[in-house]
Protein backbone atom coordinates (compact mmCIF):
# COMPACT_ATOMS: atom_id res chain seq x y z
CA UNK A 1 0.00 0.00 0.00
CA UNK A 2 1.31 3.42 -0.91
CA UNK A 3 1.07 6.35 1.50
CA UNK A 4 0.74 9.02 -1.22
CA UNK A 5 -1.47 9.37 -4.27
CA UNK A 6 -2.05 12.23 -6.71
CA UNK A 7 -5.77 13.09 -6.79
CA UNK A 8 -7.85 15.75 -8.53
CA UNK A 9 -10.07 18.25 -6.78
CA UNK A 10 -13.49 19.01 -8.26
CA UNK A 11 -16.61 21.02 -7.47
CA UNK A 12 -19.72 19.43 -6.03
CA UNK A 13 -22.23 22.26 -6.05
CA UNK A 14 -20.62 25.04 -3.98
CA UNK A 15 -18.22 22.64 -2.21
CA UNK A 16 -14.76 21.57 -3.25
CA UNK A 17 -14.43 17.77 -3.16
CA UNK A 18 -11.95 14.95 -3.64
CA UNK A 19 -12.58 11.28 -4.38
CA UNK A 20 -10.91 9.01 -1.85
CA UNK A 21 -9.04 6.18 -3.63
CA UNK A 22 -9.95 2.66 -2.55
CA UNK A 23 -6.63 2.10 -0.74
CA UNK A 24 -7.42 5.07 1.53
CA UNK A 25 -11.05 4.17 2.30
CA UNK A 26 -12.15 4.48 5.93
CA UNK A 27 -14.77 2.48 7.80
CA UNK A 28 -18.26 3.89 8.28
CA UNK A 29 -19.94 6.79 6.55
CA UNK A 30 -18.72 9.72 8.68
CA UNK A 31 -15.33 11.33 9.24
CA UNK A 32 -13.77 14.27 11.06
CA UNK A 33 -11.83 16.83 9.00
CA UNK A 34 -9.48 19.43 10.43
CA UNK A 35 -6.68 21.68 9.30
CA UNK A 36 -3.03 21.35 10.38
CA UNK A 37 -1.25 24.31 8.82
CA UNK A 38 -1.77 23.98 5.05
CA UNK A 39 -2.83 20.31 5.32
CA UNK A 40 -6.31 18.84 5.59
CA UNK A 41 -6.51 15.79 7.82
CA UNK A 42 -9.44 13.35 7.54
CA UNK A 43 -9.92 10.86 10.38
CA UNK A 44 -12.60 8.22 10.95
CA UNK A 45 -15.16 8.98 13.67
CA UNK A 46 -14.19 7.04 16.77
CA UNK A 47 -16.78 5.12 18.76
CA UNK A 48 -17.63 6.83 22.02
CA UNK A 49 -18.71 5.54 25.37
CA UNK A 50 -17.39 3.33 28.13
CA UNK A 51 -18.03 0.03 26.32
CA UNK A 52 -16.06 1.15 23.25
CA UNK A 53 -13.22 2.37 25.47
CA UNK A 54 -13.09 -0.90 27.42
CA UNK A 55 -13.13 -2.95 24.22
CA UNK A 56 -10.15 -0.99 22.91
CA UNK A 57 -8.02 -1.67 26.00
CA UNK A 58 -5.64 -4.62 26.32
CA UNK A 59 -5.90 -6.88 29.37
CA UNK A 60 -3.36 -6.55 32.18
CA UNK A 61 -0.77 -9.31 32.40
CA UNK A 62 -0.37 -9.01 36.17
CA UNK A 63 -2.65 -10.27 38.95
CA UNK A 64 -4.59 -7.82 41.07
CA UNK A 65 -3.21 -7.40 44.59
CA UNK A 66 -5.11 -8.75 47.60
CA UNK A 67 -6.80 -5.89 49.46
CA UNK A 68 -8.23 -6.13 52.96
CA UNK A 69 -11.83 -5.00 52.71
CA UNK A 70 -13.48 -4.26 56.08
CA UNK A 71 -16.91 -4.57 54.47
CA UNK A 72 -16.26 -8.30 53.91
CA UNK A 73 -15.08 -8.98 57.49
CA UNK A 74 -17.48 -10.85 59.81
CA UNK A 75 -19.60 -8.57 61.98
CA UNK A 76 -18.46 -8.02 65.56
CA UNK A 77 -21.08 -8.29 68.28
CA UNK A 78 -20.82 -5.74 71.08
Amino acid sequence: MTDRRHVRLFRNGRNQAVRIPVEFEMPGNEAIMHREGDRLVIEPVRKRGLIALLQSMTPLDEPFPVIDDPALAPEKVL
